[in-house]
């Protein structure tokens, strides 16, 4: 059996269910959009079994892109949870066939609170369809299943709709990515605009030296410091200079190398600093990168050090 061959049709068939249900698109989704825009409650989104499934992921993408969503079971519904719908509420019901037991049986109570009903359904004659005040047609030529019986193209499409309703409303309310990271403080958009430097870096117990250190003593330095470097600073805490461990073995070759010699002849002088400890640790994370480097020094506009970011605690703590 070609199971390469068989993906690759179920594939085809449910692209061509997007392709041609893209070219349907017609004026009630506009509407559809403009009536949750215009929702002062919450958007409510209801279905049974696969069509269930389909709708708390579609609450999920509109919770987490602007738009205050939840997902409700018709059977918890008949059973108490129907108060959690709000006069100021709009509802999308799923069912594709437009008769699940469960749904019809919360239809009419849904229609007491007077709130608008948006079915999504293969026939607007259905249950459904009838009680819904706009339906947004889901239906598909063929399910991807051989049978043509399991939900696939179907549900596929069901959710594809629930994407694009999303984006429509993320680019009506110009919704921007620093929105939608203060949904997902701790997801990786939310480390990369809202961690900052002075949240990540080091500032207590420096491996500090002054110019006149020598060798031997800066080498305990670096030693209890676990930094793999140490800092030259001046009487006022100026950064001069870094010296790494990877100095140190270089200067080890020289002929005339002593660990009595002052450290700072085997320095980088005028290291890479980071003067504004509000920059964002993604950005600091990208200066690492360019110029090479493990350690970023962290210092005020005079030159004093703050701190030190090393780009193992960026990795440590997702930031990418």
């Amino acid at each position: 059996m070609n199971y390469k061959q068989i993906a690759q049709e179920t594939l085809n068939i449910e692209a061509q269910t997007l392709l041609q249900a893209s070219k349907n698109i017609t004026d009630v989704f506009d509407k559809a959009v403009e009536i949750i825009l215009a929702c002062k409650g919450k958007l409510v989104i209801t279905g049974v079994g696969k069509s269930g499934l389909i709708g708390a992921k579609m609450a999920a993408t509109f919770a987490s892109t602007g738009t205050p969503s939840f997902f409700l079971h018709p059977t918890e519904a008949l059973h108490g949870d129907l108060g959690m719908i709000g006069k100021d509420d709009v509802v999308i019901a799923i069912s594709y066939s437009g008769e699940s037991e469960e749904l019809s049986q919360i239809l009419p109570h849904i229609k007491r609170f007077n709130i608008p009903l948006i079915g999504m359904t293969r026939d607007s004659n259905s249950t459904l369809g009838k009680y819904s005040d706009l339906v947004i047609d889901v239906v598909v030529e063929k399910e991807a299943c051989p049978l043509n019986i399991a939900p696939t193209s179907s549900t596929t499409l069901t959710l594809a709709l629930g994407d694009a309703l999303a984006i429509c409303l993320m680019k009506a309310r110009s919704f921007k990515k620093s929105d939608f990271a203060s949904f997902h403080p701790g997801g990786a958009l939310g480390k990369q605009l809202f961690v900052k430097v002075s949240d990540l870096m080091s500032t207590k117990n420096l491996p500090i030296v002054s110019k006149n250190t020598k060798v031997k003593d800066a080498i305990l330095k670096i030693s209890e410091g676990r930094l793999g470097t140490v800092l030259v600073a001046d009487e006022e805490n100026k950064l001069l200079a870094l010296v790494s461990d990877g100095d140190i073995r270089r200067a080890l070759l020289r002929d005339n190398f002593s660990l009595e010699d002052e450290v700072f002849q085997y320095a980088t002088k005028n290291p890479q600093t980071c003067k504004d400890s509000n920059m964002l640790a993604s950005e600091a994370l990208v200066m690492i990168e360019e110029k090479k480097i493990q350690l970023l020094v962290v210092t005020d506009k005079k030159n004093k050090i703050k701190g030190v970011l090393h780009i193992h605690t960026l990795i440590e703590k997702g930031i990418s």
